[in-house]
């Protein structure tokens, strides 16, 4: 999945982003509107990673999306 899928699909995949990092505020999700450096930066933020570890947890997440 590109960002130009993340994108167009994101009204369907916010839930199960939304259930995966549930740390994530409201106010995080309306900044984020599908747009994945945002989201990474995000997960880096709220769960205290390094920028390494929030890119591994979003390709994770992409992974399971894609299967």
């Amino acid at each position: 999945m590109n960002k130009d899928s993340l994108l167009g699909k994101w009204e369907q995949l916010k839930g199960s982003a939304e259930k995966e990092w549930g740390k994530l505020t409201k106010d995080d999700w309306n900044e984020i509107k599908g747009d994945a450096q945002i989201l990474k930066g995000k997960i880096q933020e709220r769960y205290g990673l390094t920028k390494e570890e929030a890119e591994k947890a979003y390709e994770d997440f992409k992974a399971k999306l894609d299967k």
